[in-house]
């Protein structure tokens, strides 16, 4: 098993004639929470999409607890244990929630572990288990996001990619899910790969950062350097 849990190196995309990413090289030690910042549009939800093979990457090398996953389908990625929560929640509306969290199983065939994860995830957000047989579509925000995470967790990952999990909540719920967050990366060995707009608080619950800027990365180090990084605090901080 390899020391890192996922490595991109050189990574490109582009959408259609917009170059996306350019040589985008990052590493995730196994068992740590890695943070991707940078303004809108810098290219993080695309380094994401490209290590799901949600787009195709145009250069590079994805590799995924030392093996090469560039090339392989999203549900093979899924299959080994690498599982994206999008940004959005992107939540089955029209469907219960016991029945969007079922889909998050969708390529397992052990009915009996699949209904004992079912219950690890109710009583990992007890909200789920008390609205489980109403429509996704009535849930709140919050409720969506603990709805998008505990589908991921239905599919037994190794590591999660997480997009953006605090937009449009309350500050009450976001921490309420950065809670969960560290919490399973602690109790459960969880590797996970942060996207947060909310760039102190993603640095204060991830060991490491990376920056974006343009699709290409400006820089990188442990977090708490770069919450005292001077150029940090005046483009992300305000100070």
């Amino acid at each position: 098993m390899s020391e890192w849990m996922l490595e991109l190196k050189g990574v490109s995309a582009s959408y259609g004639a917009i170059q996306a990413l350019q040589g985008v090289s990052l590493r995730v030690r196994q068992g740590a929470i890695v943070a991707l910042l940078g303004s809108n549009g810098a290219g993080k939800s695309t380094t994401l999409n490209a290590i799901s093979h949600l787009i195709e990457p145009s250069a590079g090398e994805i590799m995924f607890d030392g093996e090469p996953i560039r090339r392989l389908r999203s549900d093979e990625i899924v299959r080994r244990g690498l599982v994206q929560v999008p940004e959005g929640r992107e939540v089955f509306k029209d469907m219960s929630v016991r029945e969007n969290l079922e889909l998050g199983a969708y390529l397992r065939r052990a009915r009996a572990e699949i209904a004992q994860d079912l219950d690890r995830v109710f009583q990992t957000f007890p909200r789920l288990k008390e609205r489980s047989e109403q429509k996704a579509s009535t849930l709140s925000g919050g409720e969506q996001q603990m709805l998008a995470i505990g589908r991921a967790l239905m599919a037994r990952p190794r590591m999660i990619l997480l997009d953006e999990p605090s937009m449009g909540l309350s500050p009450l719920l976001v921490e309420q899910i950065f809670e969960t967050i560290q919490r399973l990366n602690r109790e459960q060995g969880l590797t996970i790969l942060l996207v947060e707009q909310d760039v102190r608080l993603a640095l204060r619950l991830a060991s490491h950062a990376y920056i974006l800027e343009n699709g290409e990365l400006s820089l990188e180090g442990p977090s708490d350097r770069l919450l005292t990084d001077p150029a940090v605090r005046r483009a992300y901080l305000g100070v």
